[in-house]
């Protein structure tokens, strides 16, 4: 008798796939209130390691990390007029508090540009006191409206990085700088995921900003995804809190500034990138846990797994031994599966007697010997010395995956009808922004259809959004 799936099929019910693999692999379940979620253990494991690969990389461009409130006064938002209009839907308001109604309603943080422009028009008083480079780690509340896990939230996790700067252009090349060398390559090179590095068009542009750039990501479904975005904030913010300096000159100036942020959206992004029908993939760099050695049966084999984990994570390999004998091997395979941990060692009596265990790989070539799935005997005293090259193939793969997918799925053409039928088509569509524009793009809103991002004909980030050879990319996006 066939075993019903663990996983509705992708192809058969994508939403619910994605609904079902949250829900088998213990990554997140839904919270009492509509819209906000649990992260469970190993779900929070991911964005941990998220979150330390990115902080290295923040850190890295010069930011220091600092808090600010949860509650903003709502008159800060109301002195920027773009961006109270922008967050408007989104509010969450505080009115009553310790038994009465509160003289002025606070904001639960929706975004955090008004609150340090409070306090940078106090840090900043001078030319040396720039640039001036903060990043935070916090929960932010839009309310949502269709709320999916990780995708979509009432209440998310993210980073966001507020700075200020003397001129224009070194603001526009910290953007850019968080844009390429933080983002996308945490990406590219951790998540292994494929990003389209573009520009936001006017009307999808972030409240308050005279420029955004953003990383666009196709999913398996073959729905663009945005996995972060960093913003050229102008002067507009400072001229609302009066953030200025005194320049070298002596002439009061205003600061120009950035902001940038990634969510616990890339979660989503993550089991909707590299996700099957057997569960998650872990991209290996990204992995808190890289091997599992799994002892199948008998206190021999509990010791062998042990001495295993031990060699392994002495060769710098994060491993956990699973030598829970008492639950049926099976069940834990397939758990193993699901939270698509890299490679899982299996041994057992047999094994014991040969020396030797079984290396199962998650991620394997399609194209190669044995075909996917495969599972292979390895001396046991060999693994230590195999195991990271077998990691470096899975994330090489997962990567060249999501390049593939994008590429087959992206059409050239030349008709908003075109775009909006390679959109509904599950792929991507690239159309000369010259042919679409402003009128073209409102038009795609309703076929379901959006421009994610303007490039240039060379895959270039345009300086502006008439740069000749500018090209819009249109899919469908979560």
């Amino acid at each position: 008798m066939k075993k019903a799936p663990v996983l509705t099929p992708r192809a058969d019910d994508f939403p619910r796939w994605y609904q079902d693999l949250i829900n088998k692999a213990e990554l997140a379940d839904n919270g009492p209130v509509r819209g906000t979620m649990v992260i469970r253990p190993y779900g929070y494991g991911l964005w941990e390691r998220m979150q330390q690969e990115l902080d290295a990389r923040i850190k890295a461009a010069g930011a220091q990390n600092a808090y600010f409130p949860l509650f903003i006064p709502q008159s800060y938002l109301t002195r920027e007029a773009e961006h109270v209009e922008g967050f408007a839907p989104e509010l969450a308001l505080v009115t009553h508090a310790g038994g009465r109604e509160l003289e002025e309603p606070v904001v639960v943080r929706p975004t955090s540009e008004t609150i340090v422009n409070e306090y940078f028009s106090k840090w900043v008083q001078s030319y040396r006191d720039l640039p001036l480079l903060i990043n935070q780690w916090a929960n932010v509340v839009r309310w949502e409206m269709r709320p999916r896990v990780f995708l979509r939230t009432t209440e998310f996790l993210w980073q966001e990085g507020h700075t200020a700067h003397a001129d224009r252009s070194e603001a526009h090349d910290f953007a850019a700088y968080i844009h390429r060398n933080v983002y996308a390559d945490f990406m590219v090179n951790v998540l292994g995921i494929d990003v389209v590095l573009g520009r936001k068009t006017a009307a999808e542009r972030f409240a308050g900003a005279i420029n955004t750039l953003t990383l666009e990501a196709m999913m398996g479904d073959g729905k663009a995804l945005q996995m972060g975005t960093s913003h050229e904030l102008g002067t507009n913010f400072a001229k609302a809190f009066h953030t200025e300096y005194l320049s070298k000159d002596g002439k009061q100036e205003l600061v120009w500034q950035t902001s940038w942020g990634a969510t616990t959206r890339l979660v989503g992004g993550l089991i909707m990138t590299h996700g099957d029908d057997s569960g998650l993939r872990v991209p290996p760099r990204l992995a808190a846990v890289q091997a599992v050695v799994v002892a199948i049966k008998g206190d021999e084999a509990v010791a062998k797994a042990r001495e295993i984990g031990a060699r392994l994570e002495a060769a710098g390999i994060r491993v956990r031994v699973d030598d829970r004998t008492d639950i049926p091997f099976g069940r834990r395979a397939v758990d193993w599966e699901l939270k698509g941990v890299p490679v899982r060692i299996e041994i057992g009596p047999r094994d014991l007697a040969e020396g030797t265990a079984v290396l199962v790989r998650r991620v394997v070539d399609p194209q190669a010997a044995g075909g996917p799935g495969g599972k292979e005997s390895v001396r046991v005293d060999e693994l230590a010395g195999l195991l990271p090259a077998v990691l470096e193939e899975a994330q090489s793969q997962l990567l060249r995956e999501s390049r593939e997918r994008r590429e087959s799925r992206t059409s050239e053409v030349r008709t908003v009808g075109e775009a909006a039928e390679a959109a509904a088509a599950g792929g991507w569509a690239r159309i000369p922004w010259a042919l679409l524009g402003p009128e073209g793009e409102a038009e795609l809103a309703g076929h379901g259809a959006s421009v994610r991002c303007l490039v240039a004909e060379d895959g270039a980030v345009p300086e502006s959004d008439d740069a000749p050879g500018t090209v819009a990319l249109v899919a469908r996006a979560y």
